[in-house]
């Protein structure tokens, strides 16, 4: 199986037509469907499903083109860091939770940009599952994570800053007119909840109890489409603060009472070699924290 294969394919799937992807390819139609073909009986499966105007992916092809994707950006990451000259050059991918303390590595890459200016920096935003996921399936180089979580098989580094759990709520919830929310103020409530297992037990912990059972109506692994679920009714999201700007908005965020605080790593595989352009980063990174980090 080839790149090559492999870039068609996904522009075909890009493209949902054989025609049009063989046009931004600049190759000829029958060169794209022999090679789909060929790729279909070296795979036993059948990728699509071909209709009079459009293809559609069978499952088999969704699965498949995700794959296909990730193998086409690690070599697509390797060869850039490999192909460079004295200058540190290159990508690195850094994959990351929410977290307000993402301040620190937007400094650092300012800083990577001062030392190593043709360094090409990407943020994928998503949550510590898929982090961890693409970490070490090669595909990021670096992944942003909130405590706690296992780093038993990672190298890390504490970021500064923590930030505080509550919930966030429209400004007509009587809960918007609280100070403070309590494990007692939740129970009546609508939840919304994080699906990041590290934060359920965290959670978990800080309600003191397991008589307390919350009223899950959704969970989310990115806050955005979580607060737009507040803004239509649905129910308060329990969430960090200083991720959704509330400022000019009709929402609200409340702290939890008694107080509690998550904090932010920055994590990769342990025992695996960086490229020049990923040292540069933790170089840069490092210059940035105080002495006893």
């Amino acid at each position: 199986m080839e790149l090559r294969v492999l870039r068609y394919f996904l522009m075909v799937v890009n493209e949902r037509n054989i025609s049009r992807a063989a046009e931004r390819l600049h190759v000829s139609q029958p060169t794209i469907s022999r090679q789909l073909k060929d790729l279909e009986d070296e795979l036993g499966v059948t990728l699509f499903e071909r209709g009079s105007r459009s293809i559609e992916l069978t499952a088999a092809g969704e699965y498949f083109a995700n794959q296909a994707r990730q193998i086409v950006l690690l070599a697509d990451k390797a060869v850039a860091n490999v192909n460079q000259t004295q200058e540190v050059t290159g990508q690195i991918m850094i994959g990351s939770a929410e977290a307000p303390m993402m301040v620190t590595i937007g400094q650092a890459v300012s800083q990577l940009g001062q030392t190593a200016p043709k360094v090409q920096v990407g943020i994928y935003s998503t949550d510590a599952n898929e982090v961890k996921q693409r970490l070490h399936a090669g595909v990021f180089d670096f992944g942003v994570v909130m405590e706690p979580t296992n780093k038993d098989d990672s190298d890390f580094l504490k970021l500064p800053g923590t930030s505080a759990w509550g919930v966030l709520v429209r400004e007509d919830s009587p809960l918007a007119q609280k100070a403070a929310v309590t494990a007692a103020d939740l129970a009546d409530q609508r939840i919304i909840m994080s699906q990041q297992h590290g934060s359920i037990s965290y959670l978990t912990d800080w309600l003191g109890t397991s008589d307390l059972q919350l009223n899950v109506v959704a969970t989310y692994n990115l806050l955005y489409n979580a607060s737009i679920l507040v803004e239509t009714g649905v129910g308060i999201a329990l969430c960090l603060d200083g991720i959704i700007n509330t400022a000019d908005s009709t929402l609200r965020f409340v702290p939890l009472t008694p107080r509690l605080e998550a904090k932010a790593s920055l994590i990769w595989p342990k025992n695996t070699p960086q490229s020049p352009a990923a040292s540069a980063f933790l170089a840069a990174l490092r210059a940035l924290l105080p002495s006893d980090y």
